[in-house]
């Protein structure tokens, strides 16, 4: 089921690019839209650009990210790159502006498919959180901050109005995103479980974060239980609750969104 949705949200996006964006000259987010931008002004396939970008990221990503993660980012990246190669760019639409929307539209609701999924598309994202897990960075602010110099680019190599347009579609990506998977770029996750050892061991051994336990009482049955704490990246919020159904698939589990952090947010590193 996980395999068919990233294949659904990764073709998603495909079309949005290259029936919606790409033929009105309007960019994506991220490294995507500078693989849509090697597309129009050079020979290279976006497809190509688009794997050829990514590939370094992704080897970084898998030595520092998560496995189950990264693997799925790749898949993605596979299919969004061949996609791109082998689906001709077709204007659907005629108005640049409704293109922009709807193209934006549906980028958002593949990328969305994509992180419920437990993946990504590659790109900034990648890139945002290997920087937020070495330097607790936030990664709304870099992921913003990159995509700035997206549409910047955009102006100067094309017309205003083409920048503009990206302003638009990146902006209703990232409202689709947030409305399909979760608006805060970090969560806190309360775990009640009788198995607490057994779900200490299984988080630690699969997940970058820290993690506070406390014991606790059961106000109805009167039994011990273990009280879990954890704060995590949105990207990593299907990966945590397939790590705790794997271990207790009746434990208790509250997601909280997170409106800031103080001190470590990643594991500490082992003195």
């Amino acid at each position: 089921m996980r395999i068919f949705g990233l294949i659904i949200g990764s073709l998603i996006i495909v079309i949005a690019f290259n029936l919606f964006l790409i033929p009105h000259e309007v960019l994506s987010s991220g490294l995507s839209g500078i693989s849509m931008m090697f597309g129009m002004i050079t020979p290279i396939n976006t497809g190509l650009a688009n794997f050829l970008l990514n590939f370094p990221l992704l080897i970084i990503g898998y030595k520092v990210l998560g496995k189950k993660f990264i693997m799925n980012t790749i898949f993605s990246v596979l299919i969004i790159s061949v996609g791109l190669y082998v689906i001709p760019v077709f204007p659907i639409a005629k108005g640049t502006i409704l293109s922009s929307i709807f193209g934006g539209a549906l980028t958002g609701l593949g990328v969305g498919i994509v992180f419920r999924c437990s993946g990504s598309t590659g790109g900034f994202d990648i890139i945002g959180m290997i920087v937020a897990r070495k330097k607790d960075f936030p990664i709304g602010v870099l992921l913003s901050g990159m995509n700035a110099v997206v549409i910047l680019i955009s102006g100067f190599l094309f017309t205003w109005d083409a920048a503009l347009n990206t302003l638009v579609s990146i902006f209703v990506t990232g409202k689709v995103v947030d409305a399909i998977y979760t608006d805060h770029a970090k969560l806190t996750i309360m775990i009640i479980t009788e198995k607490g050892e057994e779900m200490r061991q299984h988080l630690l051994t699969n997940l970058y974060r820290g993690l506070t336990i406390m014991d606790g009482v059961g106000g109805y049955s009167n039994e011990k239980r273990n009280v879990m704490f954890t704060v995590i990246s949105r990207y990593e919020l299907n990966e945590v609750k397939t790590l705790i159904t794997e271990v207790d698939p009746t434990a208790f589990v509250n997601i909280t969104e997170t409106i800031e952090v103080m001190g470590l947010f990643h594991r500490p590193s082992p003195s």
